[in-house]
């Protein structure tokens, strides 16, 4: 692409613009390639303005900065080179956003959740549709894993394109707040925007300095979206709203939401835990989620009110929340016994106890905990994983997780002083393919057993390395070797 094409997108300054094509878009030195245009970036540890130099040496044909810079080619400045490296990677991959329909879900809590739900409906309604969050980035069968819930507004772009070219009609993006801040989904405008939920999370070091700056990142997405998906009944979401560009569609318990859920109640049968609600309002109908908690219904009317603004039929929305998945949050596994065998990745005492607490409500014959901690982490946090499980599960099997340099008998053994607060049973299998085994050969009808610790990750860590460990292969392996041996 032509630099005088590129810069379209920004408003800049510069003695010269020469006539050169750009190959890339850089905002890392070291990843600088001949012809590329360098964006430096200022963050919390480096400022790229430092590197603008090197970056020239290794071939960038031009910088762009926020103030000059000593470099051997021309140096085009702009007011804010975050805001400017968005809307320049809109113009250079062709204004991807611009081509399917793109939907941002923002809020404390239920963000993936919510972005799989959506997901599910859409597909169940005939849309090919890509995911942007915590998981990764996800696309028919492309998964691509990222260091950010939201990436960088280089990468959002660059995998909006591929989705378009793979075919998409949708994305569904995780918004963060710090995305938000950073400018990281600028330079396009959402068709949606979900509100879920606020609460106090991400103050402190280089995130927000205090709520007031969290909730006013939050609510930057709906100046930036045609439609806003409002839960009203919380508290908060008046300060999510304040001086919001786009129209408003409600959702809650709350008799005045335009779609307003009720009725609520569990539902387990072997293999499948969820809940079952009923919809008023705008629509009516009754649907069956297939993730467990009360608390999913608030993900679940989020994202049935943001598919009726999308004229999605009922059918695919009820069809849609039966058979969603989110991987390795409470995640089900297709199993021959009568037993629940979930994936999750609860790896701390405050999610532990969340997925217990949740799972317990569905009154099972056992409650099986099966987790590990983290090598060279804080041992608080393996004392209170102990102490959690050991009072909400019936019996705890303690094995590895990513042990990282420690030694795995360590560990287990820090989170059997939390253990022995508790009067809960537990076992001790060090080797993790072992201890999954083990809950599987020693499942009883009933039983709801939760692997815990590693849902999404595909991996071990020890010894600094990382092993291939994906705990739905090792389950079908074990399963495998059982038939053979029966």
């Amino acid at each position: 692409m032509k630099l005088k094409q590129l810069l379209t997108a920004i408003k800049y300054r510069a003695e010269q613009v020469p006539d050169v094509d750009i190959t890339d878009l850089v905002y890392d030195s070291r990843k600088a390639v001949p012809g590329c245009a360098f964006v430096c970036l200022r963050g919390a540890n480096a400022d790229g303005h430092k590197y603008a130099k090197m970056a020239a040496e290794k071939g960038a044909a031009v910088i762009i900065a926020e103030e000059p810079v000593e470099a051997p080619v021309p140096v085009i400045l702009t007011d804010n080179t975050r805001l400017a490296l968005a809307c320049l990677s809109a113009e250079f991959f062709g204004h991807p956003a611009e081509q399917m329909h793109v939907i941002g879900i923002t809020g404390t809590k239920g963000k993936t959740t919510t972005a799989f739900m959506m997901r599910s409906i859409l597909e169940a309604a005939g849309h090919k549709t890509g995911v942007i969050g915590t998981i990764g980035v996800l696309y028919g069968d492309t998964l691509v894993q990222t260091d950010n819930t939201t990436p960088e507004n280089y990468e959002v772009q660059k995998f909006m394109r591929q989705m378009v070219d793979a075919g998409c009609e949708y994305c569904v993006m995780e918004v963060s707040s710090i995305g938000l801040k950073d400018h990281r989904v600028a330079g396009f405008t959402f068709e949606l925007g979900l509100f879920t939920n606020f609460s106090e999370d991400h103050i402190g070091g280089a995130e927000h300095k205090d709520m007031a700056e969290y909730m006013a990142c939050k609510s930057m997405l709906f100046r930036m979206c045609r439609t806003g998906i409002i839960n009203i009944d919380d508290p908060n979401y008046t300060g999510i709203i304040k001086n919001h560009t786009c129209n408003i569609v409600t959702y809650g318990y709350d008799k005045s939401a335009d779609l307003v859920a009720h009725g609520e109640e569990l539902v387990t049968t072997p293999g499948f835990l969820g809940v079952r609600f009923s919809v008023t309002g705008k629509l009516n109908f009754t649907a069956d989620v297939a993730i467990p908690g009360k608390f999913n219904v608030y993900n679940a009317l989020c994202a049935i009110t943001a598919c009726s603004v999308l004229n999605i039929p009922v059918t695919a929305m009820q069809h849609g929340l039966k058979t969603v998945k989110v991987k390795g949050r409470v995640e089900p596994v297709p199993m021959p016994g009568d037993f629940t065998l979930l994936i999750d990745y609860a790896h701390n005492a405050v999610s532990m106890q969340s997925i217990l607490t949740t799972l317990r409500a569905y009154n099972p014959k056992r409650l099986i905990c099966m987790f590990g901690a983290g090598g060279n982490r804080p041992k608080v946090r393996r004392f209170e994983m102990g102490e959690v499980s050991g009072n909400l599960a019936d019996l705890s099997v303690i094995t590895a997780d990513n042990s990282r340099y420690e030694n795995v008998l360590d560990i287990l053994a820090d989170i059997k002083v939390g253990l022995a607060k508790t009067d809960g049973k537990y076992i001790e299998i060090p080797d993790r393919r072992e201890a999954i085994r083990w809950c599987i050969e020693n499942a009883q009808p009933g039983d709801i057993i939760v692997l815990a610790g590693k849902g999404h990750e595909d991996y071990q860590e020890i010894e600094g390395k990382k092993y291939p460990f994906d705990e739905r292969v090792v389950i079908r392996e074990i399963l495998d070797s059982m038939k053979q041996s029966s």
